[in-house]
């Protein structure tokens, strides 16, 4: 038996449904509030149990989340039961990575989506699991490869040593944990020299070139721009889909037609083109299963509602924000844009405080949702959700109940974009109601 303490977790819930389509007994603790992680696991029948201590029995090994601390019920039970296998999440699946051919997507921004693209590149070509960043976890008996989202937080990606590796940008963020840019790049140059076969890293972004990496680890860029060796050239991009052709060091690999906009799914595309041309795939080979990717869980997941269009979208870094209200722009044009967005952790605002506001006017107008999460509150650090309105005129703060879904609902027709690593997409639900 495998125990997951927090099982609803993107990850843990992803892992726990990979462990379950290996033929593992599976369960797992956590709260009893509805979390969009659980439907895959309540899909494959895995119990989900209320916290409580008495929930580990002899001989479990027991996946600890890394939100838990040590001196959680749970965590203290399991830890001092000799007959009990202890692991975070982290380190089980560093040991369950080496029985595949890895491919880990790092990088502060657009993980969770180049990670749903690698899998969907990859499984038409050869059985490949996945672990996304939305909770989605699967894989087959046979798999060959294994995709795998890698959070730098912490420095947790350590754990992984794989094959393949794609670093997508390295913008600072977690600056409750990483205190300079300095750290933080050191994080991903130690996870570059884990690499086994090959590195691809995001050749347009100054801060990815200045990583140093050692020589010894075979590496390419990718890009648009000039002296990238993967890059993507005679771009064509329209409201509904994007067309270019690849060069690997100048010479043509193939030409592509995916059905996906803007500029960063154009990026995070030839990362994963990069990868698979990397391991002796063709063009042709690549293309199909990349052209099937729908996207991922709340990854500007869109839902049309009358003459109103909901997009529902993780962004919680100031680059993520901007990126999203780009692309919305760019899907929806000549559309009213709303902004709704609640934040996480109170150092992030009050690090990047004047890059949410610059990203956040972009849209037409403005919601701030404040701090509610426990884990928000951090020592040193007395705001609220104030201290970002007061840097964007016109801005409003909202509640997240009946009282503000109908004062967004008078703005209609319009997108609304909802913004947060948190759970707003209720918040959307009572707006839809309301119309």
């Amino acid at each position: 038996m495998v125990f997951f303490i927090g099982i609803k977790g993107t990850g843990m819930a992803a892992l726990a449904c990979i462990l379950n389509d290996l033929g593992m007994e599976v369960s797992g603790s956590d709260l009893s509030k509805h979390f969009f992680t659980e439907e895959p696991l309540v899909a494959r029948q895995i119990p989900i149990l209320p916290f409580d201590p008495k929930n580990i029995q002899d001989g479990m090994t027991v996946i600890i989340g890394n939100a838990f601390k040590e001196d959680f019920p749970e965590v203290i039970a399991a830890r001092r039961n000799p007959t009990v296998t202890c692991y975070r999440y982290h380190e089980y699946l560093g040991a369950l990575m080496k029985d595949y051919t890895s491919l880990c997507v790092a990088g502060s921004h657009g993980k969770t989506t180049t990670t749903g693209m690698l899998a969907a590149m990859m499984d038409p070509i050869a059985p490949t699991g996945h672990l996304i960043g939305d909770g989605s976890g699967e894989i087959h008996p046979d798999s060959q490869y294994l995709a795998v989202e890698a959070c730098e937080y912490r420095r947790h990606f350590l754990a992984y040593h794989p094959d393949y590796a794609i670093i997508t940008n390295a913008d600072l963020d977690h600056v409750d944990y990483f205190k300079t840019e300095e750290d933080y790049a050191k994080a991903y140059e130690e996870f570059a020299c884990q690499v086994k076969k090959g590195l691809v890293l995001f050749g347009d972004d100054p801060k990815v070139r200045a990583l140093r990496i050692d020589p010894a680890v075979t590496h390419y860029y990718y890009g648009v721009e000039e002296g990238n060796d993967f890059q993507a050239v005679n771009i064509m991009e329209t409201s509904e889909d994007m067309h270019f052709d690849v060069l690997f060091q100048g010479k043509l690999q193939g030409h592509f037609d995916l059905p996906f906009v803007g500029r960063h799914l154009l990026w995070n595309s030839l990362g994963v083109i990069a990868l698979g041309l990397l391991e002796g795939y063709t063009a042709g080979q690549i293309e199909p299963g990349l052209a099937s990717f729908k996207g991922t869980k709340r990854r500007f997941a869109i839902e049309k509602h009358g003459e109103n269009v909901f997009v529902d979208d993780y962004a919680h870094h100031p680059t993520e924000v901007s990126i999203t209200i780009d692309a919305a722009r760019k899907r929806f044009p000549g559309k009213k844009l709303i902004a709704i967005f609640k934040p996480h952790r109170v150092s992030r605002v009050f690090h990047f405080a004047d890059d949410f506001a610059a990203a956040l006017k972009k849209a037409d107008e403005v919601y701030l949702c404040d701090f509610t999460s426990i884990d928000d509150k951090e020592d040193g650090i007395d705001i609220d959700i104030t201290y970002l309105q007061e840097r964007i005129p016109g801005s409003k703060i909202l509640s997240e109940d009946e009282q503000g879904a109908a004062e967004l609902a008078t703005l209609a027709p319009a997108v609304y974009l909802f913004m947060s690593s948190k759970d707003i997409y209720g918040l959307s639900g009572l707006v839809k109601q309301k119309l």
